[in-house]
């Protein structure tokens, strides 16, 4: 999530405008916690990608 916002230029203060989610909380995402379906929601909108964008393998 980190580089993708980095990528289009929207810091975590302005992530969490756009989003309604407060920076700790996307903090604590960054530093493993896993968000809820909601917020991932609004996280991929947020930054205009699909939520397939954020599933990971487990391989």
């Amino acid at each position: 999530m980190d580089s993708l916002s980095k990528a289009k230029n929207i810091t975590r203060y302005k992530l969490s405008k756009l989003t309604g989610i407060g920076q700790t909380t996307l903090q604590s995402y960054k530093d493993g916690v896993e968000p809820s379906f909601k917020n991932m929601c609004k996280i991929a909108d947020a930054l205009d990608v699909s939520l397939d964008y954020f599933r990971k393998e487990d391989d």
